[in-house]
């Protein structure tokens, strides 16, 4: 069973007044030249399945210039159709509804109809800090698994108020270990319970990691990834116990989970000092990879698969392994923009009839 997008229409999103689109249930191959909105066309499919924009962008800044909302409508196809509408106005509260019924809490929606993007930032999860790498984890079990996502919405909110009363008390030059004591007890059994299930992704995620990278890259390098916490060692409670007079010093929250890091290797060193660009494409594009396969095993069907312009930052070889791999894996329906015409025509011509071409032009889409 596949995630299939049918159809979509955008109203006031990004770049995009109006747009309607009737999608392949295969491949999706969408040219133009850079700026023309290829990407903001992939990001609004994003936000319909996450309720929330890849790259972090507040909804207020994804209404349309001089527009005071915007609204997406997406008709999938899963085990029913599925009609997802969002919407977002100026200064009101953001609107996602299921077959035409709202959600009261957004978080209900994750996972529903699971994705994976990959695109040419994705290298900072190699190149940037620890919590690019936690928010990676954290987006494949929320897909997964709607309890991690509660208890790590439960952690989120109560390290936010821990954090609040240690700058509070540093403000009014008070001190309630007391105090402190309630957030560091209703924090631990969130803790331990994302601790445990980032633990055992990474377990999962380690092998078919090495089966990527190997098909990639031809089995050239030895590559490894380990996920690290300080709860491995040490109990929640001793943990921040043993950072208490720390935390009063920073006015934060030093130890926990929001700690957590996931290490990537290649030859037995890091990759982030060791990497060659193209080594490092590679690891990451065979992480994301991997992502996708793990959604795939643990969903009711295959995730849909976002490609934004990857091709111009691969070698040849690289990319004739990627599409050899698209085109015999069980990779469900595929979106891949590109701004060249003649490589697009050559990827879509691998597809022979299940696919489709379209054009992209300052914030309109037409099929060739």
């Amino acid at each position: 069973m596949k995630a299939i997008l049918d159809h979509i229409k955008l109203s006031n999103f990004k770049n995009y007044a109006q747009q309607e689109l009737a999608c392949s249930p295969h491949l999706n191959c969408l040219v133009g030249r850079n700026g023309m909105g290829k990407t903001n066309f992939l990001d609004a499919i994003y936000y319909l399945c996450m309720t929330k924009s890849h790259f972090s962008t507040p909804d207020s800044s994804l209404i349309r210039h001089d527009q005071d909302y915007m609204r997406l409508e997406g008709y999938f196809q899963t085990t029913q159709v599925e009609t997802i509408v969002a919407k977002y106005q100026l200064r009101k509260k953001k609107v996602f509804e299921r077959n035409k019924v709202p959600y009261d809490k957004l978080s209900e929606h994750i996972g529903c109809l699971p994705i994976v993007l990959i695109a040419p930032d994705d290298t900072q999860l190699a190149t940037d800090g620890s919590e690019v790498r936690r928010k990676f984890i954290d987006n494949t079990l929320s897909q997964i698994d709607q309890s991690y996502l509660n208890q790590l919405i439960i952690y989120t909110k109560l390290l936010k108020q821990r954090n609040a009363l240690l700058k509070k008390m540093a403000e009014e030059r008070s001190w309630k270990p007391q105090l402190i004591a309630v957030y560091t007890q209703q924090m631990e059994g969130p803790a331990n319970y994302i601790k445990e299930k980032r633990q055992e992704f990474a377990k999962l995620l380690s092998p078919v990691f090495q089966v990527m990278h190997k098909y990639i890259c031809q089995g050239q390098e030895e590559v490894q990834l380990e996920y690290q916490s300080n709860l491995i060692e040490t109990d929640f409670a001793s943990l921040l116990k043993g950072a208490l007079q720390k935390d009063r010093v920073l006015q934060r929250t030093s130890e926990g989970i929001h700690k957590d890091d996931l290490a990537f290797k290649i030859e037995g060193h890091s990759l982030k000092r060791f990497a060659s660009q193209g080594q490092l494409k590679s690891y990451i594009l065979a992480l994301k990879l991997s992502q996708f396969e793990i959604l795939r095993k643990h969903k009711d069907f295959t995730p849909i698969l976002l490609l934004d312009d990857i091709f111009d930052k691969l070698d040849e070889g690289r990319v004739t392994q990627l599409l050899e791999l698209i085109i015999e894996g069980n990779f469900g329906q595929v979106f891949i923009t590109d701004t060249h015409p003649n490589r697009v025509h050559n990827i879509a011509k691998s597809f022979g009839p299940e696919q489709q071409q379209f054009l992209v032009e300052d914030g309109i889409i037409k099929a060739k």
